[in-house]
């Protein structure tokens, strides 16, 4: 290649260039992230259980949060088998995510096809319905009529999307997922009659506290994997678009956000807060993640990384405006406010 050529300075091809060498899998390190991960959880699971049956709750509670992080770590693993990235064959895999599906509470072929379906359609406003986030956008606020926006609003709170939501995703819809139809049925029958045993076996083993803390777990975890689920894809500078304009490039990586949450976050979340690089590149395995994002030079990255402050900020923005692509707050709907902000210099 010359310094002449156009591809020398195309920024896709720079930085697949730099990207390639993180894509890179090892069984050694994939066993140690499923191995070590499920130890974690099933240590957290039995001492809390332990604790809590004696009454000790104190003691148990910070293990409910260990317990919550090690679940949301095995759904990352998991998605990373959905993309064949956390072994380097294909088989290894598919049985490393029906394992992990059962601790997780998703069917993996489901959210292997549903999600592979989000990394397609990322960033297009005429198929939302892919998205894990709705969002309308702000001319279909406008002309909404007062009960759509009042359930808008109510989806859209955080307090609902964090606590709510997390529960009716994992511990309702996921006993049969949109699109089951298509991927089959059989998988998810089988998948909530190990989920059903997986309980029955904890009850046996550790008694009612057992169950206790690990749906205590699975809902913190919940609410865990709600938080990052929305902060991958809606902040203010995000990105939508309709075809033809539809920009695939910019939709992965300024339409993704990378959060830098600290060592212990990314630890306990499998990396997955460096979204922008996964969904430009969904082979680069979850252990590779952390150091690719703190390896890219500067004239690759498309945006800056959000951490606490701004994250939590994000979680005022509602509705998508096309005019100023900008993900923004609900408009001001008292007409007085209305007035004297637009008196306001």
């Amino acid at each position: 290649m010359t310094a002449t050529d156009p591809k020398a300075t195309d920024p896709d091809t720079s930085l697949r260039a730099f990207l390639r060498p993180y894509t890179s899998k090892s069984d050694l390190r994939g066993a140690l992230s499923f191995f070590a991960t499920l130890g974690v959880h099933a240590g957290a699971l039995v001492a809390g259980a332990g604790l809590a049956g004696g009454g000790n709750w104190p003691l148990a509670l910070p293990l409910v949060v260990l317990l919550a992080f090690a679940t949301v770590r095995l759904y990352v693993l998991q998605h990373d088998c959905g993309h064949h990235s956390l072994f380097a064959t294909r088989w290894m895999n598919d049985a490393a995510g029906y394992v992990l599906s059962i601790f997780s509470l998703t069917p993996f072929r489901v959210m292997q096809y549903n999600h592979n379906l989000h990394h397609a359609y990322l960033g297009n406003l005429d198929h939302r319905d892919t998205t894990e986030v709705y969002t309308m956008t702000l001319p279909e606020w406008q002309a909404a009529p007062w009960h759509r926006r009042l359930w808008y609003r109510i989806y859209r709170n955080p307090a609902v999307m964090l606590s709510l939501g997390g529960i009716v995703t994992y511990f309702l819809a996921y006993r049969w997922p949109r699109n089951t139809s298509h991927v089959g049925a059989g998988g998810v029958i089988a998948h909530n009659l190990m989920l059903a045993g997986f309980v029955a076996l904890v009850w046996g083993m550790l008694g009612p506290a057992g169950v206790v803390v690990l749906a205590l777990g699975a809902v913190l975890a919940g609410v865990i994997g709600v938080f990052l689920v929305y902060l991958q894809h809606n902040f203010e500078d995000t990105y939508w678009d309709r075809k033809p304009d539809l920009d695939f490039r910019k939709a992965t990586l300024e339409g993704s956000s990378s959060l830098d949450l600290g060592w212990w976050w990314d630890l306990g979340t499998g990396n997955i807060a460096y979204h922008d690089l996964h969904h430009f590149n969904p082979s680069i395995p979850s252990y590779n993640l952390r150091r690719c994002q703190k390896d890219l030079p500067g004239h690759l990255k498309s945006h800056d990384v959000i951490r606490w402050p701004e994250a939590i900020r994000s979680f005022r923005l509602k509705l998508w405006d096309e005019t100023s692509e900008r993900l923004v707050p609900f408009p001001d709907e008292n007409p007085v406010a209305a007035a004297r902000m637009a008196a306001d210099p």
